[in-house]
């Protein structure tokens, strides 16, 4: 499993430590991921992601993974996260047309 936040796309950054005698050894800065169980009301069911916790509250604060996924343009997400925005509106689709 990558270090890959699943909607924001951040991953691992790489740095040095830096002693008191300035001393540089190679670090790795890993980011803050959680496993997720986000509720989509459009699709009716909850999809489980590997988020940061920058992007969990992103998320809260846009009212939920629909609203973010179809508010956020698709060059900024990551390839799962499209497929998800996909799947959200051909069934926001399907539900207007019945």
């Amino acid at each position: 499993m990558s270090r890959r936040c699943q909607i924001t796309g951040k991953g691992v950054l790489s740095g040095n430590n830096v002693s008191h005698a300035n001393n540089k050894t190679r670090r790795r800065f890993l980011p803050n991921l959680q496993d997720q169980s986000l509720l989509s009301d459009t699709l009716g069911f909850s999809v489980s992601m590997r988020l940061s916790t920058r992007a969990i509250r992103t998320v809260e604060r846009n009212g939920g993974i629909d609203a973010f996924l179809l508010g956020t343009p698709n060059r900024k997400l990551p390839a799962e996260a499209l497929s998800l925005k996909r799947q959200i509106l051909r069934a926001k689709a399907k539900k207007q047309a019945a």
